[in-house]
């Protein structure tokens, strides 16, 4: 990564338990203009362009971006800066909402593998597995309706529950990062106090009226309680190999800085390479050469 657009992203970053949502920040001052961030990201959008045009070719290793946030966070606006250079063939994008009928017959991860991206591939998960350790805590009600075994209502959810997910999606991650698969997992850190204004400008504001539901207004409601659950989630599911990064992003263009920094940082320790061409190989490139002369 060139010096313009260089930037320590790991203090953001937490591989253990020790993360506690209310010392995380939501704003942070990166004493950079918006013009400035916005150059830099460009210069990481190409970046990771670069990148992505070598896993792609090798095909050996695969990406996959966890983004998580409360609602108005900026997860769909960082998909589309980040990313906007880059080569759709190479990228696939998946949102995850409430299960269908189809998906809600298998185990909760099922849908999730339906969606995994192939080697050379940056597959990025808009909300993720992990909902399934957060608005399921926040409305347990939601489990009674799956079929769980030996769940037929509220009360039969105990804490055991949500450990022995978070142990499931430990082992899963372990299994993709030793099938080659990189996770990057983000949570788009918002301040209560900038999803209202957010919430807002989508209600005052004509061309933003397409944006705003009122479940969304609802859900603010059980602020703490999703704030809770993140605590939990990130805690329980952040290490070594798998750690979360967790991003001020009460200012979309300085969080979209830091995630950019650390995508083309994290990906570039992979050990990619564009596949090495054969003697055999190169000899029917010069034969090819060679007749394309001749036309």
């Amino acid at each position: 990564m060139n010096g313009g657009s260089r930037m320590d992203y790991r203090q953001y970053r937490y591989r253990d338990d020790h993360f506690a949502i209310k010392k995380a920040p939501t704003n942070v001052d990166l004493g950079l203009s918006t013009d400035e961030l916005k150059k830099r990201v460009r210069e990481c959008t190409k970046q990771l362009s670069d990148l992505q045009k070598i896993l792609y070719a090798q095909r050996t290793y695969g990406v996959i971006i966890v983004l998580q946030a409360m609602d108005a966070a900026g997860k769909d606006s960082m998909i589309a800066h980040v990313f906007s250079g880059v080569n759709p063939v190479g990228v696939k994008v998946a949102n995850f909402k409430q299960p269908n009928s189809t998906e809600i017959l298998h185990d909760y991860l099922w849908r999730i593998n339906q969606q995994l991206p192939e080697r050379g591939q940056i597959g990025i998960f808009n909300r993720s597995y992990y909902e399934d350790v957060l608005i399921a805590r926040v409305h347990p009600e939601i489990l009674v309706s799956e079929h769980l075994p030996n769940i037929e209502k509220v009360k039969d959810i105990k804490e055991s529950f949500y450990a022995d997910r978070y142990q499931d999606l430990r082992d899963y991650e372990a299994y993709l990062t030793r099938n080659g698969f990189k996770i990057l997992k983000f949570f788009l850190h918002v301040s209560k106090e900038e999803q209202g204004a957010r919430f807002a400008a989508r209600i005052e504001i004509p061309d933003k009226n397409w944006k705003f539901s009122a479940a969304d207004i609802r859900e603010r409601q059980y602020w703490d309680a999703y704030q809770d659950a993140y605590e939990k989630a990130i805690q329980a599911t952040a290490t070594k190999d798998s750690p979360w990064y967790v991003i001020p992003s009460d200012d979309k263009w300085s969080s979209r800085y830091i995630v950019a920094n650390a995508l083309v940082d994290q990906i570039s320790h992979l050990p990619l390479a564009y596949p090495l061409v054969t003697k055999d190989k190169k000899k029917e490139l010069k034969d090819a050469l060679k007749e394309l002369k001749k036309e």
